[in-house]
């Protein structure tokens, strides 16, 4: 039987965390957003009133809504007040920081509460058999922007019970979202999918056969909603090539998704896209 979901608190309040528990809130949820870093999450705060703000504006909710959804959500730098039905983390890429902080809370939760990582890229299984009671602990991976993007990959590992995976598929479910079920593997299903279409484009410009501009013009052109090096200023090249990285050592390096050093160079010069103001585009 799925367990009914009263509370969510979301930890880290970069911008997927901050759009996950926006997204929370505005299905009606009672919402905590917990981060370490007050600047980070003063920044949340401010980034999801305007996010709101703007919704209200153009109609799409009332003022009297944007209010409402504002006071779901709890902004918090203190663990000790972090209690909830489900967590879902979006820290930092590194399994052992993740697990540290399942187990941190833990402590101070019921065993029934569920642990969800959104990570895109790393092991759940990994993350989960280092974790207080495995069972719980499963893949929750939003997509980038959270407010805006329908798909959540709910990924099982081989520890997760079946309530658990019913009331995770449900809540994402209840949050507006189109879950897809899928088995712990290298990328899960979208990632894994979608490394080509960064790799390649980039081996082309590695070859000096194209530019970002012309290939991104060419393959929006021909129905993708964005190209790749649009997409990758837009998901921030830390996380993509992070992601490309773990993929291909997971496999066991095949040389078909090497990761591109014009990438890694990105990354080694802050050069991140959107978040950063510069990335393979320049942003204002």
């Amino acid at each position: 039987m799925a367990t009914f979901i009263n509370s969510i608190c979301v930890c880290g309040a970069g911008t997927m965390g901050s759009g996950i528990a926006q997204s929370a809130a505005q299905a009606g949820f009672a919402t905590i957003l917990y981060e370490l870093n007050s600047a980070v999450l003063e920044k949340a705060r401010a980034g999801i009133v305007q996010n709101l703000q703007r919704l209200a504006e153009k109609g799409k909710i009332s003022h009297e809504e944007a209010g409402a959804i504002q006071n779901r959500i709890r902004f918090t730098d203190d663990i000790q007040t972090c209690q909830a039905d489900i967590f879902i983390e979006a820290i930092v890429e590194k399994t052992e920081a993740k697990t540290s902080l399942f187990n941190q809370l833990a402590e101070l939760n019921h065993s029934d509460t569920i642990f969800a990582t959104n990570t895109s890229s790393l092991p759940v299984t990994a993350i989960a058999k280092t974790v207080q009671q495995p069972g719980r602990v499963i893949g929750m991976h939003f997509f980038n922007p959270a407010t805006l993007m329908k798909l959540v990959e709910v990924v099982e590992t081989p520890f997760t019970r079946s309530a658990v995976t019913e009331t995770v598929m449900e809540l994402a479910r209840q949050m507006g979202k189109v879950p897809v079920l899928c088995r712990d593997a290298p990328g899960f299903i979208v990632n894994r999918v979608a490394r080509p279409y960064y790799i390649e484009s980039l081996r082309l410009l590695e070859n000096n056969q194209t530019s970002p501009e012309q290939l991104d013009r060419l393959l929006e052109a021909t129905g993708f909603r964005m190209g790749p090096f649009r997409l990758m200023d837009l998901i921030g090249n830390d996380i993509n090539y992070a992601v490309s990285t773990s993929v291909y050592e997971q496999l066991q390096h095949p040389e078909r998704l090497k990761p591109s050093y014009i990438q890694a160079a990105k990354v080694q010069e802050g050069k991140l896209g959107k978040k950063t103001g510069e990335g393979y585009y320049q942003y204002e």
